[in-house]
């Protein structure tokens, strides 16, 4: 889902399971295969849960007040046509879109046989309406056209040329939801890397192994649908209960490194949250705005501007900046937390 711009950020958040310090220090300096294999080491050997897992959703899937977040009925900035209650509207028989919810495993159990570790993995599975989860069935993710089934949100099947030679049905959700989707199928390829044997090949992936059409999907959705605070609070609740991480919700980066062409080799992790900084418009004639990454969201932050004789400009604790009264130039931005600084620029036009 698309990271909400944090305007106000200097505020105090804590919470029993933020990322531990020194969490991803052994992937440090890796590339590739080598750093999905640090990875996979640093978040398996989790905590195996007990199915089904209605009770986990209490903290995982809570919108508030007990409401289930449903990625497959959600609407995001408007009002869904139903809301489950969690504990209390547990799928049961359903007959229509609206009846009840349930287990929805985004990477098809049947591929994995159905078996624990992976059929308790909360990393990829989220409860969803059960009427929605059947129409999923086991398709591929990907990019639905023709005549399919729309749901209530505009999540939708039908066919599709995601695949080479597959132009059978597939399942798309909607914009806000499909980063989501991808993190997990990064989350699921590298937790259960050498741990496929027994698992089937499907469109999307060659057993754990994700295919090159699968990766060019889901590299796309991960780009245009960043980081969610409800990912980062969800990763943190399933912390708290398996004790491992989605490490490309704490650094979507990695997935660029495994998959993508960005070179990890010489980043730690301060380069790696410093590269994330974003700022827009740039060039700008007045207000700019910066976009933290999720490592800076709900960290104290003060944020000071410099021109290039080095002279401190502006100074604020706002995540917005009003850069009307400088003159045309380059300006240097620093941003600075209780633990440490990080740096980059903005030009004035």
């Amino acid at each position: 889902m698309k990271k909400l711009l944090f305007i106000f950020c200097c505020f105090f958040y804590t919470t029993l399971a933020a990322q531990p310090p020194g969490y991803y220090t052994s992937a440090l300096g890796k590339n590739g295969v080598q750093l999905q294999s640090a990875l996979k080491n640093i978040i398996d050997n989790h905590s195996i849960q007990s199915y089904p897992l209605w009770s986990a959703f209490l903290s995982t899937d809570n919108k508030g007040s007990n409401i289930l977040w449903d990625m497959y009925s959600d609407v995001p900035g408007g009002t869904s046509s139903y809301t489950y209650t969690l504990g209390a509207d547990q799928c049961g028989q359903y007959n229509s879109e609206g009846d009840c919810y349930n287990h929805e495993h985004v990477w098809p159990k049947t591929y994995f046989n159905d078996v624990t570790p992976m059929n308790a993995d909360l990393h990829h599975i989220i409860p969803t309406d059960g009427w929605v989860n059947n129409k999923r069935s086991n398709f591929p993710m990907g990019t639905a056209t023709g005549q399919g089934w729309t749901g209530t949100n505009g999540s939708r099947t039908g066919t599709s040329n995601s695949y080479s030679g597959y132009n059978a049905n597939v399942f798309e959700p909607i914009d806000e939801y499909k980063g989501d989707i991808a993190r997990m199928y990064f989350y699921m390829s590298t937790r259960y890397m050498g741990e496929d044997n027994s698992w089937k090949n499907w469109e999307m992936a060659n057993k754990a192994v994700l295919t090159s059409d699968a990766v060019q999907l889901l590299m796309q959705w991960h780009s245009s649908d960043t980081v969610s605070q409800k990912e980062i609070d969800r990763n943190n609740a399933i912390f708290a209960i398996q004790g491992n991480r989605n490490p490309f919700v704490d650094y979507p980066i990695f997935a660029d490194c495994i998959w993508g062409t960005t070179d990890c080799t010489p980043l730690d992790l301060h380069d790696i949250v410093q590269s994330q900084i974003k700022v827009f418009p740039n060039p700008s004639s007045g207000i700019i705005q910066i976009e933290l990454p999720v490592a800076l969201q709900h960290k104290e932050i003060i944020f000071e501007v410099y021109d290039v004789t080095g002279k401190k400009i502006l100074t604020s604790n706002q995540a917005v900046l009003n850069t009307s009264s400088l003159v045309k130039g380059f300006y240097a931005l620093r941003l600075y937390t209780t633990e440490t600084s990080y740096a980059t620029h903005f030009v004035k036009k």
